[in-house]
């Protein structure tokens, strides 16, 4: 796949994303709903067909937006990314990065057309972000409750959460114990896979599919708890039912400056490094 190309659509994706205004929060919906329909477009414009999930939280109607490669029946492999900020602001790493990744794993299914023997889900969520993460108003968490409650058979989640801010600075990483420090690099030039204990077949999987398909550096980290650092997205929400799911990361806070600030904007992200990324994530895509 030529990286100019990816590069230029990535950008186009996150430019378009974060011109939105009113910002694409929670109280914005006439925001969010230009969002899903940039997203849905998209997916559409990629031969991949789309439905639209929706819900009611206090009073307002929002959208999961799914589209969907592969055969109909059999277990499935969710692939997600939220589209909503916190607060006011553009949000190009949090997460229009992700959603841009997303976007491009469509494109690249339609263009490469793998045979794959499980479908794949495609999910653009709301509501990710304060003041509804970690409830049950979360965008992921109706996908998710609808999945065990329908009985789907759900390979796994593939969470893309922030994917676009690197530096080749040393200490430009940090960590919540000292002890990482001393495992992980210091420079904030990777990308992490989360996992959990438990679940390392698939996160090791994802890792590996990862690695061997991009140029950038592919670390890995499993927790033994849903909580905390390690349940930052929505991810989570598959987690609740136990099925296996992960978040590909860059760190968030631990390394970005801009996180959650009016400063998170295009200008900060490294589209180089970002392609990278969703080469990997897509050859782990089709190749689980």
């Amino acid at each position: 796949m030529p990286t100019t190309d990816l590069n230029t659509n990535l950008h186009n994706h996150v430019d378009y994303l974060t011109k939105i205004r009113p910002y694409r929060n929670h109280k914005n919906i006439k925001s969010l709903n230009q969002a899903v329909e940039y997203i849905e477009t998209y997916f559409r414009k990629n031969n991949l067909s789309t439905e639209r999930q929706t819900f009611k939280v206090d009073g307002n109607e929002y959208i999961n937006v799914v589209a969907t490669y592969g055969p109909a029946d059999g277990e499935r492999l969710i692939v997600g990314a939220h589209y909503d900020v916190c607060g006011d602001q553009p949000g190009a790493d949090d997460n229009a990065s992700a959603v841009a990744g997303l976007l491009e794993i469509a494109r690249l299914l339609n263009e490469q057309k793998p045979n794959v023997k499980y479908r794949i889900d495609l999910v653009a969520y709301p509501l990710e972000e304060p003041p509804y993460f970690a409830s049950e108003n979360m965008g992921s968490a109706h996908h998710a409750a609808f999945l065990k409650k329908a009985n789907i058979e759900v390979k796994g989640m593939i969470c893309l959460e922030m994917i676009g801010y690197f530096s080749d600075k040393p200490n430009s990483q940090s960590f919540p114990d000292p002890a990482l420090s001393k495992i992980y690099p210091n420079t904030g030039n990777f990308i992490i896979v989360v996992g959990k204990t438990g679940q390392e077949l698939f996160s090791n999987k994802v890792k590996d599919l990862m690695k061997k398909n991009s140029s950038i550096d592919v670390q890995s980290i499993n927790f033994p708890s849903p909580h905390g650092l390690a349940g930052l997205s929505d991810h989570r929400s598959y987690w609740k039912y136990n099925f296996p799911a992960l978040m590909i990361n860059d760190t968030a806070f631990l390394r970005n400056p801009h996180y959650h600030e009016k400063s998170d904007t295009i200008e900060t992200l490294d589209f180089d490094k970002m392609a990278e990324v969703v080469k990997g994530a897509f050859a782990a895509v089709v190749g689980l």
